[in-house]
Order: C-alpha cells, then structure tokens, then sequence
C-alpha cells in the first residue's frame, strides 16, 4: 500500500496514465485522474484518515452480453465482455474484525469477520454480498479480516452491465490484494463473487456476469459442465474494430414481467424433456428438427422458435469467436445482427405484445437502424422485454447516433463505451 499523500502525487505525475488508456480506452487519461482523486477524497471524509494514511485503489468493469442470448440456462455458449464503465474502490485494513464500505449514493455496510455464517434477513443486502466473499475466501485459507473501503462506481444499477457483479468482482479484487497477496485467479474471484451472490444474496445467478468482469476483454463461456464450465479468453483488439459500443436504456419499466421471463427457461425445457432431458444441451440437434412437427402440436410453437434460437445462437457463439480470432469484425458485427433478429423472430424476448401501443424495446431497435443506416449492428440486451438495447457504433456515427437515441428516450439514455482488456484490477498501491 502507499500513503495518500504518495498515491496523489504519483497521481498528479501522470504514473498512471498508461494504465487509464487502458481501463479507459476512450477517454483522455485526465479522467481517470480525476475520479481516483474523488475517491482518495471519499476514502478520507468516510473514515477520517489523513495524508499519512496507507491505501491502495482498485477498479472492476461492468460487463455486456454480446452473444448467447438466453443460452445460459440451458447450460449452451455465451459471449461476454468487460466494458470501460467501472466501479473504483479505496480501501486498507482497519486491523479490526469488521469489514466497513462506504458506497458513493448508497452509504455504509458492514459485516463481521467473527461471524461470517449466512443470514436469512441479510438476502439481497451489500451486507450479505460481503459476509459471503469473506466466508469463500477464509474456506479458500486465507486469513482475511476487517477493511474500509470508499467504492465510487459508474455502472447504472439495471442496465444491463451487470453492477451488482462488478461489485462482486471489486471487493473479490480488494481482498485478494489486502489478505491473499494477489495469489487468487480471475477465475477464482469470479467464483467467490458467484458463491456470494448465490449462497448468501439469495441468487441463483451463474457465473457469466462475473467472468466478464473479473477477466477483462472478451470472454466464451461454455456452461455444459455445470459445475466446471469452461472460460475462454477471446484475443482481439477492440480498439482497433473503428466502433463504439453503446448501451441504450430504453425506460422501459421492468414491473409486472416475471412471468415473461420465467416463460423463456420453461418453454425451453419443456423441450427437452420431450427427449427425457433437463435442458437443451444435452438435446441433440438433428433428433430435435427432425421432431418439429410433433413438438408443436404437444409443446405449441413458441416453444419450438425458443428452442431454435438457442440451437442457432449457441453456434452462433462459436462462429463469432472464429470471426474475431481472425481479425473478421464485419463478420462478428453480422453475427451480432443475426443474434438480435433471433432474438426478436425467435426468443421473442423484445415485447410482451399485451400493449400493441407500448413497444418501447422494438422501437429503440428500429430507431437505432435508422441511425445505423445499415453500418454497425444491434441487438436486444440482456432479458428483453424491457431494459436496453445494444448497438455497435462506427465511430464517425457516434455523436448523431447518441443524439437521436436521446432524443427519442431521454437524456443519457445512451451510454457510449468501449470494451476494455482489463478486468479486477489493482491501479495503484
């Protein structure tokens, strides 16, 4: 660790530049100055140390579906990838036995190292997310104990960009470098966060979201061995692809869609347990189309255009990392088309059609088309229905994309980002 008043004037030197146009490839390094300064700031007003004070700064990355939609559940093919949307944490050891996190917008949460067993009413509570990565980590034998830690982030909350796993992630990161000396993997942070999130959250969510951020870049997961699904970093240089990514909120409100999303896995296994299976990857592909016809007449046909997108879009998985391994990005870009036109045909995860007059999803598509002109792609983001929408940009586009995006949703309704080669990092300390 180093005292504030070192990591300030490191700061001020430019030290860290090289490493902001890393983490935030779009952005002039003065920005990443700026907010680790916000964050020094925050970590000395929240628990009252002075320059004297020994710290370290750390980043973690929302993520972004980019291929696999609605295949996860059915243990098929994702591709995900961190984004330069991060959260930005403070954080020493308090040499007590509580952990204390100051949340810029959500305040204080603590936990207890002395009792880190589960808490029914801590579920879905910062709280239960910090008990749970302490927990994992001390079964791991590590000997971690109470910190402070100001966290800053810019990944909206229901966006899409998975914030609740960059913070995952973010503590995951913070602990390994204060009590594991660094020795924990990106993949193992990543499953810390998922044993959090499921054990003590109360969610049963996989391990995508956290792969994509603890990795960094672009990421194939294979979920057909549950217990050991197999990651797959994906070498290509964004920076160089000449397009933005941008993540459109559609304002769209989430309310009342339970049963739309619960429908999507149920339909889908139905399916397969027409061929006595649990889920569709362990259905095989051929004795499914050969079966179409009998399957709409017990199972109906959205079950059958469900199942269909995923037998298409988990290949569609494999194609688009081939496309990318080989430097093809007008190829990866039609991929994405294709998966976002599965999506809608297929999945029919864009609208719920109750309301013909309120399709707000389909109209931020159509719009984004028009802005696009035929150049970039997009596709429905993350569970439909609701939510945003996903567009790769041409840079020269970008402005007059975001421009009328905003326009027809509000503003900030687009985010403009890039995919960044950095997962959970330390930055300085």
């Amino acid at each position: 660790m180093r005292r504030l008043s070192e990591l300030r004037r490191d700061l001020a030197s430019g030290a860290y530049d090289g490493l902001f146009s890393r983490l935030y490839p779009a952005q002039p390094p003065e920005t990443g100055r700026q907010r680790v300064s916000a964050v020094l700031d925050g970590y000395q007003e929240a628990f009252g140390r002075d320059d004297t004070a020994e710290a370290a700064v750390f980043s973690a990355p929302g993520r972004t579906e980019i291929g696999g939609n609605h295949t996860d559940h059915q243990r098929g093919k994702v591709l995900t990838a961190s984004v330069d949307l991060d959260a930005l944490a403070c954080a020493a050891p308090n040499g007590t036995d509580t952990v204390r996190v100051f949340s810029l917008g959500y305040g204080m949460a603590s936990a207890d190292c002395r009792d880190l067993a589960p808490v029914k009413a801590e579920e879905n509570t910062t709280q239960a997310i910090l008990r749970g990565i302490l927990a994992r980590v001390r079964e791991l034998g590590y000997a971690a104990a109470g910190f402070d830690a100001y966290v800053a982030s810019e990944v909206p909350g229901g966006s899409g960009l998975s914030s609740s796993a960059c913070f995952e992630v973010l503590m995951g990161t913070v602990v390994n470098h204060l009590f594991c000396g660094g020795k924990l993997s990106s993949t193992e942070i990543a499953q810390i966060g998922q044993y959090a999130e499921n054990v003590y959250f109360g969610k049963p969510s996989g391990l995508m979201d956290q792969m994509g951020c603890a990795t960094g870049g672009i990421v194939a997961i294979d979920f057909r061995d549950q217990a050991h699904p197999v990651v797959r970093p994906v070498q290509f240089d964004f920076a160089t692809a000449g397009c933005a990514l941008c993540i459109v909120d559609t304002g769209a409100d989430h309310a009342d869609l339970t049963a739309d999303y619960a429908a999507i896995p149920a339909e889908m296994r139905s399916v397969a347990a027409a061929f006595g299976k649990e889920v569709l990857c362990e259905v095989d592909e051929n004795e499914f189309y050969q079966a179409v016809p009998k399957l709409r007449k017990s199972l109906g046909d959205r079950a059958v255009l469900r199942a269909i997108h995923y037998f298409t879009d988990s290949q569609r998985v494999e194609n688009q990392v081939a496309a990318l391994e080989r430097g093809d990005f007008d190829r990866f870009l039609r991929l994405v088309s294709s998966s976002g036109h599965s999506s809608y045909m297929y999945l029919q995860n864009v609208d719920t059609y109750r309301n013909s007059a309120y399709q707000p999803v389909a109209v931020a598509l159509a719009m984004a088309g028009y802005y696009l002109d035929g150049q970039g792609a997009r596709r429905v983001h993350g569970g439909g229905f609701a939510g945003t929408i996903q567009a790769f940009v041409p840079l020269d586009r970008v402005d007059s994309f975001r421009t009328g995006m905003d326009a027809l949703l509000g503003q900030g309704a687009c985010r403009v980002t890039s995919i960044r080669g950095v997962g959970g990092c330390v930055i300085a300390g």
